[in-house]
């Protein structure tokens, strides 16, 4: 098998889900007593909490950009960050590295260009639901995204960061997010692009009133093919 970086810590949760979710689908695949190799840099969230600024974003980029050069002097032969709003800063950490990063909207354009998924609507965080990084990727896909609802931006963005970040899943978020999703619906998705990764605490990704395409659920699949070697 080959070896993947994971650069985590955005927030912890995310990153436990997706430790799980990979060595699950290797076990499944390679052997029940198979684990993944893979080296993790886990970062201190708290210094890259809720960048607003194009400071933030720059110093976040640097804090990241470190992370992956030593990954990959660590002997990491991919990487994948486990954050859908970092990838923001995809490009600058590509251009540090020589070895590939897995990039999550391209996994999910992929999966939903797949199923068929023609319109989607597409929830996260404010960056994620608003800049182009995240959507432009899917549309190449051939998906329609629905415009954001500033609404559900501001509610999400509270949601994810004062809650799920904090480890803290409620009943009341589950029910906002089930009413949001049906009106999703009402406004003609087919399907929802879950593009955060601490959302499936409150999201019952298998069951509910539209198609959930989780995003790290897809990305960590896309990771464990290419360590069992079939990426």
């Amino acid at each position: 098998m080959r070896k993947l970086g994971l650069i985590g810590g955005m927030s912890w949760v995310s990153t436990l889900a997706y430790y799980e979710h990979i060595n699950r689908i290797v076990q499944r695949e390679v052997d029940p007593r198979a684990s993944a190799p893979m080296l993790i840099e886990s970062l201190d969230f708290s210094q890259i909490y809720r960048l607003q600024t194009e400071e933030d974003w720059a110093r976040a980029a640097g804090v990241l950009g470190e992370a992956a050069k030593r990954l990959e002097a660590a002997g990491a032969e991919m990487l994948v960050i486990g954050a859908n709003s970092m990838h923001k800063v995809y490009r600058e950490l590509e251009a540090q590295v020589s070895i590939p990063i897995l990039h999550i909207a391209e996994c999910v354009g992929a999966a939903l260009a797949e199923a068929g998924v023609k319109t989607a609507a597409l929830v996260g965080t404010r960056n994620v639901m608003l800049e182009g990084f995240y959507r432009r990727r899917l549309v190449a896909h051939g998906v329609d995204l629905l415009p954001p609802d500033m609404a559900n931006v501001e509610l999400l963005d509270d949601i994810i960061y004062e809650e799920l970040m904090l480890g803290r899943a409620t009943r009341e978020a589950e029910r906002t997010l089930r009413t949001m999703f049906t009106d999703l619906g009402k406004a003609g998705a087919e399907a929802v692009v879950l593009a955060n990764t601490e959302l499936g605490q409150v999201v019952d990704v298998d069951a509910n009133v539209l198609p959930v395409f989780d995003c790290t659920r897809i990305h960590a699949a896309a990771a464990a093919k290419w360590i069992i070697g079939e990426g």
